[in-house]
């Protein structure tokens, strides 16, 4: 399992957890999937930046560290998908990664969230 860490300057690396090691303490990503997601590849890469799926991870990212967590997991690029062997052992490992999480967070695209100041009684995202 990798995990993404989120260290002090705001900045991503991903971490090696040993097949059965213990993983520390750390937030799972659910979201809806676009044609821009980042890779494992494009992390590795230091690209994908300019990309509309790196601004899911950025949210996992500030979340976990607003929740007093450190590491995050998203899927799209915690997960090397050149390798075979890599995903179908992610596919069967993947509800264990969501239940042994600490926080679950959500992000759908096509959700927005309202103003804090918009008339309660409106149905109107702002």
């Amino acid at each position: 399992m990798r995990l993404l860490e989120h260290n002090d300057a705001g900045v991503f690396s991903l971490i090696e957890i040993p097949l059965g090691g213990d993983a520390p303490p750390y937030a799972i990503l659910s979201h809806t999937w676009s044609g821009e997601e980042v890779s494992f590849k494009d992390l590795v890469d230091c690209t994908g930046k300019d990309r509309l799926g790196y601004k899911k991870i950025q949210f996992c990212g500030e979340q976990t560290l607003r929740d007093g967590l450190r590491y995050f997991w998203v899927d799209t690029c915690c997960i090397n998908k050149d390798s075979a062997t890599e995903l179908q052992e992610a596919i069967n490992c993947m509800f264990r990664w969501y239940h042994d999480a600490v926080k679950c967070y959500v992000y759908l695209e096509d959700v927005f969230m309202s103003d804090h100041n918009a008339d309660e009684k409106s149905n109107k995202l702002t």
